[in-house]
């Protein structure tokens, strides 16, 4: 990227001042084009020497008029010889300051300090509310999306709806295209159901996300901490970002704001509904959290919000990366955990789930006995859980109803932990594919038969067992 270099000598002060004025208050340095910078130039007489320290001005403008590729300061310009010392920010020390402040107020906050440095990152999904909480601060500001090709219908046109609605324009980014085109030919268009997700995220999302961010100092983000399974329960409403880098590079040149981290769902609808905004049509469908339409779905009765993205993975990969600093431990993700202090054993210290008198805590051994037998004199459900699982505990209340309506009917209701040691026999022996798993164990049978449906209230739940018991 060219920069406009603008050299100015300190031999006459007075020149320099009025040339100073004249750069700040001229017209021309208020046209903003993202992806390109005006050249400034200024002859003078001789004797003049040229200075090498430098700094950089910023000019703040709202969300610029056209789609663009990349997300950078709306203007620089090289002037004299001046060194500003930058007081250093202790963010986490603000995050504790703000920690019960309103989104309205953390938002403002954030526009402040930042100004045109900052933007607001649309996913196309409740983040719609963070573009209402920033027009009702009276700021300026800016918001960027991540389009990645594979969007759906109708979150293009709540993008439209957004910008006709709040008067601006949204800055898309986009994969790069000899990236797109080599993984697709290689891999194939559909290569997430068989290999994961990251690796088409990382080409369509993250490398995109990264090239905007270094172009600013700070964004802002719609996480919230019920959100997603062990991955953002601790997320602060402000940080120093602890994965990309800013407009300055290195560690620490970019923050991050979330201004609605404490904020429940249910409370982000509320606040939508009131102030009457527009929303992404799927909603109404069933769909809670939305990316790409062939990585997401509604989800069903039971099933945690986040449960609809990435459905045939563990719980432990719900993210795609632009997030990736709510994984603390890396190891505890591969060991299944996900979330919390990991043992050594991969079993996360957490409270148990579906503890009750109907339902049978089934040991490594027992859940062996009871594959290995082919004539049972009941027949056994069991659920194969991990206790630290959002979606295992989700189903909790309706698992527990399940075996009261169960109690003396002749059915057995067990559960077996297959989470740490436990899950390469339970991915092996009994088709663990993601927590939670169901198995019916048939009287005359010895192989177990999968609960097929991603339905867990305790209706679906009964009509499973009755058909086949």
């Amino acid at each position: 990227m060219a920069l406009a270099v603008t050299s100015s000598s300190s031999v006459a002060a007075t020149k320099s001042n009025s040339f100073f004025s004249r750069i700040g208050s001229s017209s021309e340095s208020k046209v903003l084009q993202i992806g390109s910078l005006r050249v400034l130039e200024r002859n003078v007489s001789s004797g003049v020497f040229n200075l090498p320290q430098r700094r950089y001005l910023v000019k703040a403008l709202n969300a610029e008029s056209q789609r663009n590729d990349s997300i950078v300061p709306l203007a620089a310009t090289i002037v004299a010889p001046e060194i500003i010392e930058k007081e250093e920010e202790d963010f986490e020390q603000l995050a504790k300051n703000l920690e019960n402040a309103s989104p309205l107020e953390i938002m403002d906050k954030a526009l402040e300090k930042f100004g045109n440095d900052i933007a607001i990152a649309f996913s196309g999904a409740e983040d719609v509310a963070l573009i209402e909480y920033a027009h009702l601060t009276g700021r300026p500001y800016r918001v960027f999306s991540l389009d990645t090709g594979r969007l759906n219908p109708e979150t293009y046109r709540l993008f439209d709806a957004v910008e006709k609605r709040y008067g601006i324009r949204i800055e898309y980014m986009f994969p790069d295209a000899v990236e797109v085109q080599g993984l697709v030919r290689t891999k194939g268009l559909f290569s997430f159901y068989e290999d994961g997700h990251q690796e088409c995220c990382r080409v369509r999302k993250v490398r995109p996300l990264r090239r905007a961010l270094k172009g600013l100092r700070a964004w802002i983000t719609g996480q919230r901490k019920d959100q997603s399974p062990g991955t953002r329960s601790e997320v602060p409403v402000v940080q120093v970002d602890p994965v990309f880098e800013g407009l300055d590079g290195g560690n620490g040149s970019l923050v991050k704001w979330n201004p609605v981290a404490n904020v429940k769902g249910n409370d982000i609808w509320t606040f939508l509904r009131t102030m009457d905004v527009p929303v992404n049509a799927l909603h109404a469908q069933g769909y809670v959290s939305i990316g790409c339409e062939p990585c997401t779905r509604p989800v069903l009765p039971g099933q945690h919000e986040r449960e609809g993205r990435w459905w045939w993975e563990d719980a432990k990969a719900k993210e795609c990366g632009l997030h990736k600093g709510n994984l603390k431990q890396d190891d505890a993700a591969q060991n299944g955990n996900g979330n919390g202090v990991a043992h050594a054993n991969g079993s996360a210290a957490v409270a148990d789930i579906f503890t009750t008198q109907n339902v049978v805590s089934l040991s490594r051994a027992g859940i062996e006995n009871l594959a290995k037998l082919e004539d049972r004199k009941e027949p056994w459900i069991v659920v194969l859980y991990a206790p630290w699982c959002r979606f295992c505990q989700a189903m909790e209340e309706s698992y527990v109803n399940l075996a009261e309506n169960l109690a003396g009917s002749g059915v057995k209701v067990g559960k077996f932990r297959a989470d740490g040691d436990e899950k390469e026999y339970a991915k092996s022996e009994l088709g663990l594919g993601s927590f939670p798993t169901i198995l019916f164990f048939p009287k005359h049978s010895s192989r177990p038969i999968k609960y097929p449906s991603e339905k867990r209230d305790v209706d679906s739940l009964l009509a499973f067992v009755n058909a086949l018991k």
